[in-house]
């Protein structure tokens, strides 16, 4: 009898493992707001990382989070790099581009897992204000394929987009 449950519980394992291996070697995730702000607002919020305490969902992780900004105060080369406690992590980010019509940014983590993702905003004036589209892509190493088998992207990141938008949406609306 104990030899059938660890042949089963092998075989539960090789198939989660074996599952894991299919999934795809990157990821995508986007969530898209309506701002009634013109582009160039919503744009400086996000390209001067000092605004972001205003409005990104991962400001308030950690009160005591340590953050460094070099290079320019804003727009590319503007660089952001925290290090906090085990919810907030150590990472930096940098703006590659920027302009009224889309900014992408380098987001490195340090802790508690080593990964490099590219965050993008494309801003798109519509008749009712900003069409702010906020994805994020990255790799897919082992460890996060086998990861999303339980937990999907969506769930580990739609709470915090959802939550950054509405945030931001408030600060640009606000004036």
């Amino acid at each position: 009898m104990l030899k059938k449950i660890v042949i089963g519980i092998a075989v539960i394992v090789a198939t989660v493992l074996a599952f894991a291996a299919t999934k795809p070697d990157t990821f995508h995730f986007e969530r898209l707001a309506t701002i009634a702000a013109p582009p160039e607002k919503i744009a400086a919020l996000v390209t001067d990382f000092r605004q972001w305490q205003v409005w990104s969902p991962w400001e308030d992780l950690d009160p005591q989070m340590m953050r460094t900004f070099r290079g320019p105060e804003s727009g590319p080369g503007a660089v952001y790099e925290w290090s906090g406690n085990s919810s907030a992590g150590q990472g930096r980010m940098e703006v590659l581009s920027a302009s009224a019509e889309e900014i992408e940014i380098k987001l490195d983590f340090i802790k508690p897992m080593a990964t490099s993702n590219m965050l993008r905003f494309a801003l798109t004036p519509r008749p009712q204000g900003t069409e702010v589209v906020w994805s994020m892509d990255g790799p897919m190493p082992y460890l996060s394929k086998l990861m999303t088998v339980f937990v999907s992207m969506e769930t580990l990141l739609a709470n915090d987009f959802e939550r950054g938008l509405a945030d931001l949406k408030a600060a640009a609306e606000r004036g």
